[in-house]
């Protein structure tokens, strides 16, 4: 339980680079916590953090309903970090002065160090460092008892800090949390151990011991069900739990008809046979593709594979009798969207598997990963002893296949999309690229193009091959997949899968495009 004592809270202004101050923070195995910057100052206090950050944001602190914190947050006698925006607004609740800058500064800037005390302790061994800035506007005049620590070209205090009895206060007019600033994970690691005074006991090993007592704390002697995808979180949701209780535990699996070639016989295999997991499967092929039957709309396809999962899952939840708890594999990200300073999201993976059960069966929640991300879900996965082949899988959706196939889904279709799917994947292993890919895929377009094949005209299916990089999905850039390997893809898919002769690669980002093509 130490972890919960070594606590740093990050409060959000709305930065894109919120998650990210928290996760740089974590990777010095220090817990943080991320709050919207509208909590009550005695919320704030009964966290008890050794330290607070002020994340950046998109606002002026100058304008109408520029998000705050009270002034009285600066006089607990808690170290504070702020980041861009939380530095502007330090500044200005402080009595200082922000004012526009003359020339906006956007990208690599180079910083000089001026007092390498305590934030900028080893850091630049010429007396600079590059840093990351993403500013409009600027501290014209630091308030009273601040000195300068930092300055670029364009910004005379791009950092600046108050250290005395009343007041630990520092601030940075940079990004330290970006990759773009090299030093950046030392500036934070600094504020964290040296000035914060925190130990590095955030440890998945840490994480299992208090996640179990917590568990068992809950579930008593009662049994405890799961819905079983074969994906990481679900995965990793479920062995942790095993690890509590045992075979108190049941976990549901369903084959709907939309998997991926094998998933069925890998889920059994790892998950039943090697971590022993008490699992039933249900085949209903039959069923889900009935259902689906001539629906294009991709909407409508979620809802349908929803609703008849949450039908099946009910229906094998009440052969079990006196089940009180649901496991459902909710991530950290999942939390922080709904209570961000920028509004709880309209609506928070729709595909999720579990989405609504709760609500509909009257079972309480077990939720052993929604203090993690999903690095922190796979590091997990390692401690728990789950194969590789579970820990790095690649995300996939809720509704599967389903929402790869553009238009009608129907056996035909979904046998071409899995084989070509089966032949992306192995071609992607095989060229080493499978862990730096966040997710790879391929879509069945609703068209045919003409072809030649063997001195004859064909008339056959589009795949569309999408592969992605990013950090947690919420962003994304294509891929840059040797030409060599893409090649190779688009021969065997239209060599292999019959009913192919063409293969296009997407070369969009995230935005505009979504992952997904439905």
């Amino acid at each position: 339980m130490e972890f919960w004592h070594n606590r740093i809270l990050v409060l959000d202004f709305g930065s894109q680079y919120t998650q990210l101050i928290a996760r740089r923070i974590r990777e010095a195995q220090v817990y943080s916590q991320i709050l919207p910057c509208t909590v009550p100052l005695a919320t704030i206090l009964a966290y008890r953090p050794q330290g607070i950050v002020l994340s950046g944001g998109p606002s002026s602190v100058y304008a109408k309903k520029a998000p705050s914190v009270p002034k009285e947050l600066f006089d607990q006698g808690i170290p504070i970090l702020g980041i861009c925006y939380g530095m502007q607004l330090v500044t200005h609740l402080s009595g200082g002065e922000v004012t526009k800058s003359k020339h906006r500064e956007y990208g690599r800037a180079d910083l000089t160090i001026d007092d390498k005390s305590d934030l900028f302790k080893d850091i630049g061994k010429d007396g600079s460092t590059v840093v990351w800035m993403s500013h409009g506007d600027r501290i014209e005049r630091m308030p009273p008892g601040f000195r300068s620590i930092a300055h670029t070209a364009n910004s005379p205090i791009a950092a600046m800090k108050r250290d005395d009895r009343k007041r630990r206060i520092y601030c940075l007019q940079f990004h330290p949390e970006v990759v773009h600033t090299p030093d950046g994970t030392k500036i934070l690691r600094n504020f964290v151990y040296e000035i914060c005074g925190c130990k590095p006991t955030w440890t998945m090993q840490s994480y299992v011991d208090t996640a179990v007592q917590q568990i068992r704390e809950q579930v008593g002697k009662e049994r405890v069900i799961c819905a079983l995808s074969g994906g990481v979180d679900s995965s990793v949701a479920a062995a942790l739990t095993h690890r509590a209780i045992g075979d108190q535990l049941t976990c549901i699996f369903v084959d709907n008809g939309l998997l991926r070639a094998g998933e069925r016989d890998q889920v059994q295999k790892t998950l039943a046979s090697q971590i022993h997991l008490n699992l039933r499967i249900l085949d209903r092929t039959n069923q889900f593709l009935a259902g689906l039957k001539n629906v294009i709309d991709p909407e409508r396809k979620r809802k349908i594979i929803g609703r008849q999962f949450i039908e099946n899952f009910e229906e094998e939840s009440r052969k079990l009798k006196g089940v009180k708890y649901l496991v459902q594999g909710t991530l950290y990200p999942d939390v922080i969207e709904s209570v961000s300073f920028k509004g709880p999201s309209a609506t928070i993976k729709t595909h999720h598997n579990v989405g609504g059960l709760p609500a509909r069966m009257k079972l309480k929640l077990i939720e052993p990963l929604r203090e993690l991300f999903k690095d922190e879900v796979r590091v997990l996965g390692k401690e728990l002893g789950l194969p590789d082949e579970i820990v790095w899988r690649q995300p996939f959706p809720g509704p599967g296949l389903a929402i790869r196939v553009l238009g009608a889904v129907t056996k035909e279709r979904l046998a071409i999309l899995r084989a070509a799917e089966s032949i992306l994947d192995q071609e992607i292993r095989a060229a080493g690229l499978y862990r730096e890919i966040w997710q790879s895929l391929a879509v069945l377009l609703p068209i045919r193009t003409v072809g030649v094949m063997g001195d004859q005209r064909t008339y056959e299916y589009v795949i569309a091959i999408r592969a992605v990089t990013s950090l947690d999905g919420m962003t994304a850039d294509w891929a840059k997949i040797p030409n060599d390997v893409l090649g190779k893809m688009s021969n065997r898919i239209i060599n292999e899968v019959k009913g192919v002769n063409r293969v296009v690669y997407d070369i969009s980002s995230k935005p505009p495009a979504t992952i997904e093509w439905e």
